[in-house]
């Protein structure tokens, strides 16, 4: 599985409705499970961000599938960045020239 970490903000109407940011976090990470992936780990934060969310899913594009459908929901925005493994990490720059 591919490791995504995904910066969330709120957006006006998911601020406006913030009470419900639980339920709405539950809702995701079914959603992100019935499409194959999982929540690994998941924060609020202080700072340019209001969540961090760090999941795994089996590819780029199930990963996308589940951004989407989260922004359509109109409550937050999201940045996602795809990340490497130490192990990966380290045969990446063990390959560069």
């Amino acid at each position: 599985m591919t490791t995504y970490i995904m910066l969330i903000n709120w957006t006006e109407q998911g601020a406006r409705n913030l009470r419900e940011s639980p339920k709405r976090l539950d809702a995701a990470k079914k959603e992100l499970e019935a499409m194959g992936g999982v929540f690994k780990e998941f924060y609020m934060t202080m700072g340019e961000y209001d969540m961090v969310a760090v999941c795994e899913a089996p590819d780029d594009a199930v990963f996308a599938r589940f951004g989407l459908t989260m922004g359509m929901k109109g409550n937050v925005r999201t940045r996602t960045l795809k990340a490497f493994s130490e192990s990966a990490f380290r045969e990446l720059i063990a390959t560069v020239s």
